[in-house]
């Protein structure tokens, strides 16, 4: 008893081949365009209860930084830098997770080296 493959398939590999990658191509063009749209947006994230507010583009450029006087203190400037620190890398941490979910929605998680 000879095999049968579903409708629409046929036993010539190149066709297949040419199908994948005609679907790879069109994922890779989806994130692209995907990618480019994220390191346009904006994140932004606050520390010390608001007092330090970050903002950085989806290609992790900083945008803008806002410092209240209440947090500027000569005696305590390890303080602000700590409060600087935290709020960057919270917008920084938003624009990675929401990059990477955006891919892994188009990619159906698959995680190809070199593909992307």
């Amino acid at each position: 008893m000879k095999a049968r493959l579903p409708k629409g398939y046929s036993n010539n590999s190149n066709t297949n081949i040419q199908q994948l990658a005609r679907q790879a191509q069109k994922m890779q063009e989806e994130m692209d365009a995907a990618s480019k749209e994220l390191d346009e947006k904006e994140y932004s994230a606050a520390a010390g209860g608001g007092a330090v507010k970050a903002v950085v583009k989806g290609n992790l450029e900083i945008q803008s930084l806002e410092i209240s006087k209440d947090v500027v203190d000569p005696e305590d400037i390890d303080m602000l830098g700590d409060l600087v620190i935290a709020a960057v890398n919270e917008a920084i941490r938003n624009a990675r997770e929401e990059k990477a979910e955006t891919m892994d929605k188009i990619s159906g998680g698959l995680n190809v080296p070199g593909l992307f």
